[in-house]
């Protein structure tokens, strides 16, 4: 079919978005070693330091922890805790060897209170050993594009050279993982009480993500910090719809780095919604009698207020014909471009109008119909 897509190319169109106003050109300082600020649903780029450079990243690993842990586990799964893991260092929700705990209880455990007894039990029962575990964990981030991420355990601490990941990695991993509803929930949960086997008592969790309440649009996700990582930080903020991501590795002021670079994503970019799922394909050009096209799927785009989009659609030739023989699937596409790249491509299918009944049928309706209220 490629060979075929002599296609019917539209003119070429500028779109002038009116956006809101802002400064053009506007500098952003951080203190982090790397820092990346991404949009959420187009993974778009709104500001980078260092983004690529591969760095130690700390407990923000659980993120893959978990969402790992979600994909291949059931919340319900009761998880015993092993002696290995009850006498792993550094922050612990302080399980006992033989401790039963559900998978859903420990995963709240891992992301709020970084517990890395909670990580090494997960990985256990998920992978069959921590090893198994791990390999699950860089199966998931080459499925992802992760190019510059290597896992070496499900914690993050400076137990092996080779563990290691990006600020952009780390953007991209964090973006799929939102998508989850339940990791979304857990990284956005503030308090979780938790059963503590054999007392009476509950456990009491409170999220150590201080921009939960330092910000008013924070929802998520991950701290993290070890003595050669140094701070290091995911988190996500969502305003009027507008989710961004923001990564900071070895960030002695990651609260503010974030803060600042989500007043920044905020305040020059706005979501635009360029296609919506179902909608008509409003083009004169692209007109039928027998039919409408609609755009199959949705897209939406962070734009600037000075930037020019260009719209190029591309449909079939095979509606050249006056009847059509066949309606291919999809009928087409539309590609949007921003500084002559491509930035995405939507879908378009062919809708036929429903033909009216001819008079033999509207002939055999009325027989069907009065036969039945003979016999109803």
């Amino acid at each position: 079919m490629k060979s075929k897509q002599v296609m019917i190319t539209a003119l070429v169109l500028t779109l002038l978005l009116s956006l809101a106003p802002q400064k053009a050109g506007a500098e952003l300082n951080v203190s982090a070693q790397a820092a990346i600020l991404i949009d959420a649903e187009s993974k778009r780029v709104l500001f980078e330091k260092n983004a690529y450079e591969p760095l130690r990243i700390a407990s923000i690993t659980k993120i893959m922890t978990a969402i790992v842990a979600l994909e291949h586990g059931d919340l319900k799964d009761v998880v015993t805790a092993s002696k290995n893991a009850c006498s792993v260092e550094g922050s612990s929700i302080y399980l006992r060897p033989g401790e039963k705990m559900t998978l859903e209880d420990l995963l709240y455990g891992l992301i709020l209170r970084s517990g890395n007894d909670a990580a090494v039990a997960i990985a256990e029962h998920i992978g069959g050993s921590v090893e198994g575990f791990v390999f699950l964990m860089n199966q998931k981030a080459e499925e992802l594009g992760m190019e510059q991420t290597v896992f070496n355990n499900p914690h993050g601490l400076d137990t092996h050279e080779e563990h290691y990941s990006t600020a952009y990695d780390m953007a991209l991993l964090t973006a799929y993982a939102l998508q989850n509803e339940t990791f979304a929930t857990i990284a956005s949960t503030r308090k979780k009480t938790a059963p503590l086997e054999g007392e009476k008592w509950d456990r009491v969790w409170y999220n150590k993500n201080r921009l939960l309440s330092m910000y008013p649009y924070a929802d998520g996700v991950k701290t993290g910090y070890t003595q050669r990582a140094k701070r290091t930080l995911v988190s996500s903020a969502t305003k009027d719809g507008h989710r961004l991501i923001a990564v900071t590795l070895n960030a002695p002021d990651d609260w503010n780095d974030h803060i600042n670079m989500f007043e920044y994503g905020f305040q020059h970019y706005t979501l635009v919604t360029l296609a919506g799922e179902g909608e008509l394909l409003k083009d004169e050009r692209f007109e039928r009698t027998d039919g409408h096209f609609k755009y199959l799927n949705g897209f939406r785009y962070p734009l600037r207020e000075d930037e020019h989009l260009k719209k190029q659609i591309v449909i079939d030739p095979v509606f050249k014909q006056e009847e059509l023989p066949a309606i291919p699937k999809p009928a087409g596409y539309v590609h949007y471009f921003l500084d002559n790249e491509e930035i995405g491509r939507v879908p378009v299918g062919f809708i036929p109008h429903e033909k009216p009944p001819s008079f033999w049928q509207r002939l055999r309706n009325l027989f069907d119909t009065l036969v039945g209220v003979v016999h109803g």
